[in-house]
């Protein structure tokens, strides 16, 4: 057989050009991280994973309803009087009692502010697959939309790499802390027209990954305005609803079109996962939300190529519509998160770090311009390669989300127990004074006991319980594949 080279001529341009975006640096942290991952006790002088958006906190209590309500599922002996219908069942609108209890969650997650209507519930594999879906129905090879920077790198993935869609940024800065203008979103469909690109619409993700904050209402209903105004699509990814963990609270594009006088509902969309809100992104579950009768079902029959299994429908259907864990579910995560970012972004403070005030998500938007050596995208990368190979911490550069000012780090914290935080905490704490001092960057300890000393005598004072993190979770390795990509929504 020919090598993969000699016969690169006999697959598609598609299938082979670059616009998949593995070979970004967002993409090449992973790849260090899976050469040499941590293990507190196996490996504790390995890559920890921060550049994973992955919600660990509250595995417990979704374990806790399982074992309550076996006959949930069809492969326990409670259940498996269901085996046959679920099994055999293929119809591509999903399960009924599926699309009720998703849109009953979503309400929910949303503080029921407003209903969703199980019939406009498209299915699709994870949110990666939604986006895909929405922006097939929406927009033609070489047609644009407009997406705020800094924003999730897989975007480029996600929208472009099949459809071909094209993504023009909009740019906002550190000094209105990346807030969406009027002024940068005309500036950005202006120079499309000037280059004679269509503008399909503006897709934006609410709460932000990365920044892990929330749009305003106000800022929403000049979004909503100006899509009018111009009549382009507004695609809201809204995967981090239930992820905010203090005011103020959210606002989803759903409540705001109520309040707009003369709103073209089939211009709205939301995007939707159980990934983040609910930690579950191996179930795939990934919806598209439209106003717009002609999406729902053209998306329907996109459905075709990413459905969600029967057995996972099945399942959560009996989980999404038990109100009592919904409501504590919702409860102890946003208490668990709001504990863990605390945590984190103190931490931080004590070696004079800062995030950008988030409420919500994952992560945070760390600043580390004062470590650059000049303010250019080759310092931050400069810096980044140190941060991946010397203190071994998978962080992401805020240049692989397009940010347009060198310095800023997106920083996971949910997707690992307590001990690990402590040691990536410590390894920070050692860098920046390090880097302060001028030396050079020291490896991470090879032994527990060698950071364990560090541990109590800079964090002393903190106090730390075990219902922060799932008790059967003792620093994992993140269940990842040899390739980065299998975990696309990060």
């Amino acid at each position: 057989m020919g090598s993969m080279m000699g016969n690169h001529q006999l697959l598609s341009k598609m299938a082979t050009n670059d616009g998949h975006g593995e070979n970004s640096r967002y993409f090449d942290g992973w790849k260090a991280y899976d050469d040499n991952p941590f293990h507190l006790t196996k490996n504790p002088a390995g890559v920890i994973q921060m550049g994973l958006a992955e919600n660990q906190l509250s595995f417990d209590v979704i374990e806790e309803w399982i074992k309550k309500n076996p006959e949930a599922s069809i492969c326990t002996r409670e259940g498996v009087k269901a085996f046959k219908d679920v099994a055999i069942f293929q119809d591509y609108h999903g399960l009924p009692e599926f699309r009720n209890a998703v849109a009953k969650f979503m309400g929910r997650a949303r503080g029921d502010k407003v209903k969703f209507d199980p019939d406009r519930i498209v299915m699709s594999g994870g949110a990666t697959g939604a986006n895909e879906t929405i922006m097939f129905c929406l927009a033609d090879r070489g047609d644009a939309f407009l997406v705020p920077t800094p924003y999730y790198p897989a975007f480029d993935r996600d929208l472009r790499w099949r459809v071909g869609a094209k993504l023009l940024p909009v740019i906002c800065e550190s000094s209105n802390n990346f807030q969406i203008t009027i002024q940068a979103l005309e500036d950005a469909y202006d120079k499309a027209m000037e280059a004679n690109i269509r503008v399909k619409g503006l897709i934006i993700t609410n709460p932000s990954n990365p920044l892990g904050s929330i749009l305003d209402r106000a800022t929403l209903k000049t979004l909503v305005n100006f899509i009018n105004r111009k009549n382009i699509h507004l695609v809201c990814d809204e995967i981090y609803a239930a992820t905010v963990f203090r005011g103020p609270e959210f606002v989803s594009i759903s409540e705001v079109v109520q309040e707009v006088e003369c709103c073209n509902m089939d211009l709205i969309h939301i995007v939707y996962s159980l990934s983040k809100d609910m930690g579950l992104p191996g179930f795939r579950v990934g919806i598209v939300y439209s106003y717009n009768d002609e999406v729902v079902s053209c998306g329907r029959k996109m459905s075709s190529f990413g459905l969600v299994s029967s057995q996972t429908q099945h399942l959560l259907a009996s989980m999404l519509s038990d109100d009592d864990f919904v409501g504590r579910f919702l409860t102890e995560s946003s208490r668990r998160l709001a504990k863990r970012h605390k945590i984190f972004t103190e931490g931080l403070q004590q070696v004079g770090i800062t995030c950008l005030n988030g409420n919500a998500g994952l992560f945070c938007w760390m600043d580390l311009r004062p470590l650059l050596d000049e303010p250019t995208i080759e310092a931050e990368t400069a810096l980044w390669r140190v941060i991946i190979s010397d203190v071994k911490l998978n962080v992401s550069p805020g240049s692989s989300f397009h940010c347009s000012e060198p310095g800023w780090f997106r920083v996971c914290f949910a997707n690992m127990d307590d001990p690990t935080v402590e040691v990536a905490l410590v390894r920070i704490r050692n860098f920046v004074d390090q880097k302060k001092g001028g030396g050079e960057v020291a490896p991470p300890p090879q032994k527990k006991k060698r950071w364990e000393g560090d541990l109590r005598l800079s964090f002393k004072a903190r106090i730390y319980d075990d219902s922060v993190l799932s008790p059967h979770l003792l620093s994992p390795h993140s269940p990842m594949a040899h390739s980065p990509m299998v975990r696309a929504r990060t």
